[in-house]
Protein backbone atom coordinates (compact mmCIF):
# COMPACT_ATOMS: atom_id res chain seq x y z
CA UNK A 1 0.00 0.00 0.00
CA UNK A 2 2.89 2.37 0.72
CA UNK A 3 4.59 1.54 -2.61
CA UNK A 4 7.83 0.79 -0.73
CA UNK A 5 9.86 -2.32 -0.01
CA UNK A 6 8.21 -3.40 3.24
CA UNK A 7 8.60 -7.12 3.78
CA UNK A 8 5.29 -8.90 3.28
CA UNK A 9 4.28 -12.51 3.83
CA UNK A 10 1.27 -14.60 4.83
CA UNK A 11 2.18 -14.53 8.51
CA UNK A 12 1.98 -11.95 11.29
CA UNK A 13 4.58 -9.30 12.23
CA UNK A 14 6.64 -9.33 9.02
CA UNK A 15 7.21 -5.58 9.40
CA UNK A 16 9.74 -4.95 12.17
CA UNK A 17 10.85 -1.37 11.42
CA UNK A 18 9.08 1.79 10.24
CA UNK A 19 9.22 2.19 6.44
CA UNK A 20 8.55 5.71 5.11
CA UNK A 21 6.41 6.09 1.97
CA UNK A 22 6.18 8.98 -0.49
CA UNK A 23 3.81 11.83 -1.49
CA UNK A 24 1.66 11.36 1.57
CA UNK A 25 4.12 9.91 4.04
CA UNK A 26 2.90 6.45 4.96
CA UNK A 27 4.74 4.74 7.80
CA UNK A 28 4.36 0.97 7.85
CA UNK A 29 4.72 0.31 11.57
CA UNK A 30 5.48 -2.99 13.30
CA UNK A 31 2.48 -4.81 14.69
CA UNK A 32 1.33 -3.68 18.14
CA UNK A 33 1.28 -6.53 20.63
CA UNK A 34 -0.69 -6.71 23.86
CA UNK A 35 1.21 -4.73 26.48
CA UNK A 36 2.82 -2.41 23.92
CA UNK A 37 1.81 0.66 25.93
CA UNK A 38 4.01 -0.68 28.74
CA UNK A 39 6.99 -1.13 26.43
CA UNK A 40 6.54 -4.75 25.35
CA UNK A 41 7.71 -5.54 21.81
CA UNK A 42 9.24 -2.07 21.31
CA UNK A 43 5.70 -0.82 21.79
CA UNK A 44 6.67 2.61 23.10
CA UNK A 45 8.55 3.40 19.88
CA UNK A 46 5.60 2.33 17.74
CA UNK A 47 2.90 4.22 19.61
CA UNK A 48 5.03 7.37 19.90
CA UNK A 49 5.13 7.44 16.10
CA UNK A 50 1.38 6.91 15.91
CA UNK A 51 0.88 9.98 18.12
CA UNK A 52 2.32 12.22 15.41
CA UNK A 53 0.10 10.88 12.61
CA UNK A 54 -2.70 12.75 10.82
CA UNK A 55 -4.45 9.42 10.25
CA UNK A 56 -4.04 5.95 11.72
CA UNK A 57 -4.80 3.04 9.40
CA UNK A 58 -5.48 -0.07 11.44
CA UNK A 59 -4.84 -3.10 9.24
CA UNK A 60 -6.97 -5.99 10.49
CA UNK A 61 -7.15 -9.62 9.44
CA UNK A 62 -10.74 -10.29 8.36
CA UNK A 63 -10.28 -14.01 9.04
CA UNK A 64 -9.52 -13.40 12.73
CA UNK A 65 -11.63 -12.41 15.71
CA UNK A 66 -12.69 -8.78 16.21
CA UNK A 67 -10.82 -9.05 19.51
CA UNK A 68 -7.69 -7.95 17.61
CA UNK A 69 -9.27 -4.55 17.02
CA UNK A 70 -10.29 -4.14 20.65
CA UNK A 71 -6.78 -4.97 21.89
CA UNK A 72 -5.22 -2.43 19.53
CA UNK A 73 -7.68 0.24 20.64
CA UNK A 74 -6.88 -0.47 24.30
CA UNK A 75 -3.12 -0.13 23.72
CA UNK A 76 -3.50 3.15 21.82
CA UNK A 77 -5.94 4.52 24.38
CA UNK A 78 -3.51 3.69 27.19
CA UNK A 79 -0.88 6.03 25.71
CA UNK A 80 -3.35 8.88 25.22
CA UNK A 81 -4.44 8.37 21.61
CA UNK A 82 -8.17 8.94 21.16
CA UNK A 83 -9.42 7.36 17.95
CA UNK A 84 -12.17 9.03 15.91
CA UNK A 85 -12.99 11.44 18.70
CA UNK A 86 -12.91 15.22 18.75
CA UNK A 87 -11.28 17.23 21.49
CA UNK A 88 -13.84 18.05 24.22
CA UNK A 89 -15.17 21.59 23.91
CA UNK A 90 -13.94 22.67 27.32
CA UNK A 91 -11.93 25.78 28.18
CA UNK A 92 -9.76 25.24 31.25
CA UNK A 93 -7.63 28.02 32.69
CA UNK A 94 -5.70 27.94 35.93
CA UNK A 95 -5.27 31.11 37.99
CA UNK A 96 -3.37 32.24 41.07
CA UNK A 97 -6.37 32.81 43.35
CA UNK A 98 -10.13 33.15 43.40
CA UNK A 99 -11.21 29.53 43.79
CA UNK A 100 -12.98 27.39 41.21
CA UNK A 101 -15.49 28.85 38.76
CA UNK A 102 -17.53 26.40 36.66
CA UNK A 103 -19.83 27.49 33.84
CA UNK A 104 -21.69 25.29 31.36
CA UNK A 105 -23.56 26.36 28.24
CA UNK A 106 -25.27 22.96 27.93
CA UNK A 107 -27.06 20.64 30.33
CA UNK A 108 -24.61 18.18 31.91
CA UNK A 109 -26.08 14.68 32.18
CA UNK A 110 -22.89 12.62 32.61
CA UNK A 111 -21.12 14.68 35.27
CA UNK A 112 -22.12 17.27 37.88
CA UNK A 113 -20.41 20.20 39.58
CA UNK A 114 -19.55 18.17 42.68
CA UNK A 115 -17.79 15.52 40.57
CA UNK A 116 -15.91 18.22 38.65
CA UNK A 117 -14.62 19.79 41.88
CA UNK A 118 -13.65 16.36 43.23
CA UNK A 119 -11.63 15.61 40.10
CA UNK A 120 -9.95 19.02 40.20
CA UNK A 121 -9.02 18.46 43.84
CA UNK A 122 -7.57 15.09 42.92
CA UNK A 123 -5.20 16.89 40.54
CA UNK A 124 -4.45 19.52 43.24
CA UNK A 125 -6.17 22.27 41.29
CA UNK A 126 -7.89 24.75 43.60
CA UNK A 127 -8.02 27.92 41.53
CA UNK A 128 -9.26 27.79 37.96
CA UNK A 129 -11.98 28.75 35.48
CA UNK A 130 -13.79 25.93 33.65
CA UNK A 131 -16.13 26.62 30.73
CA UNK A 132 -17.95 23.52 29.44
CA UNK A 133 -19.65 23.75 26.05
CA UNK A 134 -20.70 20.15 25.53
CA UNK A 135 -22.07 17.26 27.59
CA UNK A 136 -18.79 15.66 28.61
CA UNK A 137 -17.97 12.54 30.63
CA UNK A 138 -15.62 12.15 33.59
CA UNK A 139 -12.93 10.63 31.34
CA UNK A 140 -13.18 13.52 28.89
CA UNK A 141 -12.72 16.05 31.68
CA UNK A 142 -9.64 14.20 32.88
CA UNK A 143 -8.26 14.24 29.33
CA UNK A 144 -8.68 18.02 29.26
CA UNK A 145 -6.86 18.43 32.59
CA UNK A 146 -3.97 16.19 31.53
CA UNK A 147 -3.69 18.10 28.26
CA UNK A 148 -1.48 15.63 26.38
CA UNK A 149 -4.15 13.56 24.65
CA UNK A 150 -4.01 13.20 20.86
CA UNK A 151 -7.23 13.02 18.86
CA UNK A 152 -6.50 11.13 15.66
CA UNK A 153 -8.89 9.84 12.98
CA UNK A 154 -8.62 6.10 12.41
CA UNK A 155 -9.55 3.99 9.40
CA UNK A 156 -10.16 0.31 10.10
CA UNK A 157 -9.09 -1.72 7.06
CA UNK A 158 -10.11 -5.37 6.96
CA UNK A 159 -7.75 -7.33 4.71
CA UNK A 160 -8.15 -10.89 3.28
CA UNK A 161 -11.85 -10.46 2.44
CA UNK A 162 -11.38 -13.11 -0.26
CA UNK A 163 -11.16 -15.66 2.56
CA UNK A 164 -14.44 -14.84 4.33
CA UNK A 165 -18.14 -15.07 3.51
CA UNK A 166 -20.06 -12.34 1.68
CA UNK A 167 -22.21 -11.81 4.77
CA UNK A 168 -19.18 -11.20 6.97
CA UNK A 169 -17.59 -8.91 4.39
CA UNK A 170 -20.80 -6.87 4.14
CA UNK A 171 -20.89 -6.55 7.93
CA UNK A 172 -17.31 -5.21 8.06
CA UNK A 173 -17.90 -2.87 5.12
CA UNK A 174 -20.83 -1.18 6.86
CA UNK A 175 -19.09 -0.60 10.18
CA UNK A 176 -18.20 3.06 10.93
CA UNK A 177 -14.79 4.25 9.73
CA UNK A 178 -14.15 0.90 8.02
CA UNK A 179 -13.13 -0.49 4.63
CA UNK A 180 -12.64 -3.97 3.24
CA UNK A 181 -9.80 -4.95 0.90
CA UNK A 182 -7.79 -7.87 -0.38
CA UNK A 183 -4.11 -7.18 -1.03
CA UNK A 184 -3.68 -10.69 -2.41
CA UNK A 185 -6.36 -10.17 -5.09
CA UNK A 186 -5.90 -6.40 -5.47
CA UNK A 187 -9.49 -5.68 -4.44
CA UNK A 188 -10.67 -2.21 -3.41
CA UNK A 189 -7.14 -0.77 -3.13
CA UNK A 190 -7.86 2.25 -5.34
CA UNK A 191 -10.87 3.11 -3.18
CA UNK A 192 -8.67 2.78 -0.10
CA UNK A 193 -6.21 5.34 -1.48
CA UNK A 194 -9.07 7.74 -2.21
CA UNK A 195 -10.46 7.26 1.30
CA UNK A 196 -7.07 7.95 2.86
CA UNK A 197 -6.62 11.07 0.76
CA UNK A 198 -10.05 12.33 1.76
CA UNK A 199 -9.57 11.68 5.48
CA UNK A 200 -6.13 13.28 5.64
CA UNK A 201 -7.73 16.44 4.22
CA UNK A 202 -5.26 17.29 1.47
CA UNK A 203 -5.65 18.84 -1.97
CA UNK A 204 -3.44 18.37 -5.04
CA UNK A 205 -2.42 21.53 -6.89
CA UNK A 206 -0.62 21.39 -10.24
CA UNK A 207 1.72 24.11 -11.49
CA UNK A 208 1.96 25.30 -15.07
CA UNK A 209 4.76 27.20 -16.78
CA UNK A 210 4.07 29.79 -19.45
CA UNK A 211 3.37 28.16 -22.83
CA UNK A 212 3.58 24.62 -21.42
CA UNK A 213 1.16 21.95 -20.27
CA UNK A 214 0.68 21.56 -16.50
CA UNK A 215 2.90 19.05 -14.74
CA UNK A 216 0.32 16.41 -13.75
CA UNK A 217 2.93 13.97 -12.47
CA UNK A 218 4.24 16.08 -9.60
CA UNK A 219 1.46 17.93 -7.74
CA UNK A 220 2.02 20.06 -4.66
CA UNK A 221 0.06 18.66 -1.71
CA UNK A 222 -1.59 21.22 0.58
CA UNK A 223 -4.10 21.21 3.39
CA UNK A 224 -7.71 21.96 2.52
CA UNK A 225 -8.22 25.71 2.74
CA UNK A 226 -4.59 26.50 1.83
CA UNK A 227 -3.99 29.71 -0.09
CA UNK A 228 -1.80 30.83 -2.98
CA UNK A 229 0.57 32.25 -0.37
CA UNK A 230 1.08 28.78 1.11
CA UNK A 231 1.58 27.38 -2.40
CA UNK A 232 4.35 29.92 -3.04
CA UNK A 233 5.99 28.93 0.26
CA UNK A 234 6.06 25.28 -0.84
CA UNK A 235 7.41 26.37 -4.24
CA UNK A 236 10.22 28.39 -2.55
CA UNK A 237 8.99 31.56 -4.30
CA UNK A 238 8.99 34.83 -2.37
CA UNK A 239 5.57 36.51 -2.21
CA UNK A 240 7.26 39.83 -2.99
CA UNK A 241 8.34 38.44 -6.37
CA UNK A 242 4.80 37.49 -7.42
CA UNK A 243 3.57 39.48 -10.41
CA UNK A 244 0.52 37.58 -11.66
CA UNK A 245 -1.09 34.34 -10.54
CA UNK A 246 -3.79 32.60 -12.58
CA UNK A 247 -5.86 29.74 -11.18
CA UNK A 248 -7.78 27.26 -13.29
CA UNK A 249 -10.08 24.71 -11.65
CA UNK A 250 -12.81 24.34 -9.05
CA UNK A 251 -11.76 27.42 -7.07
CA UNK A 252 -11.96 29.71 -10.12
CA UNK A 253 -15.05 31.95 -10.26
CA UNK A 254 -15.01 31.56 -14.03
CA UNK A 255 -14.53 27.78 -14.12
CA UNK A 256 -13.75 26.20 -16.58
CA UNK A 257 -11.77 29.37 -17.38
CA UNK A 258 -8.87 30.75 -15.37
CA UNK A 259 -9.14 33.52 -12.79
CA UNK A 260 -6.46 36.02 -11.82
CA UNK A 261 -6.03 35.61 -8.06
CA UNK A 262 -4.09 37.02 -5.11
CA UNK A 263 -2.15 35.55 -2.22
CA UNK A 264 -5.25 34.95 -0.08
CA UNK A 265 -7.11 32.93 -2.70
CA UNK A 266 -7.96 29.43 -1.37
CA UNK A 267 -7.11 26.67 -3.81
CA UNK A 268 -9.19 23.53 -4.43
CA UNK A 269 -8.29 19.95 -5.28
CA UNK A 270 -6.75 19.52 -8.75
CA UNK A 271 -6.46 23.26 -9.43
CA UNK A 272 -3.88 24.31 -12.03
CA UNK A 273 -1.93 27.40 -11.04
CA UNK A 274 0.29 29.55 -13.25
CA UNK A 275 2.73 31.78 -11.36
CA UNK A 276 4.46 34.68 -13.05
CA UNK A 277 7.26 36.42 -11.13
CA UNK A 278 8.84 39.84 -11.52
Amino acid sequence: MTNTASEAAAYEFTTLTAIPGARIQLLDLPGIVEGASSGRGRGRQVVSTAKTADLIIMMLDATKSVEQRRLLEIELDAVGIRLNKSKPDVVFKQKAAGGITINATVKLTKIDEKAIKTILAGYKIHNCDVMIREDITVDELIDVLIGTRKYVPCLYVFNKIDAISLEQMDKYAHEPHSMVISCEMDLNLDQLVERIWDQVGLVKVYTKKRGQHPDLKDPICLRKGATIGRLLWHSSISCSKLQICACLGKSSKFCPHAQKVGLNHAVADEDVVSIFTK
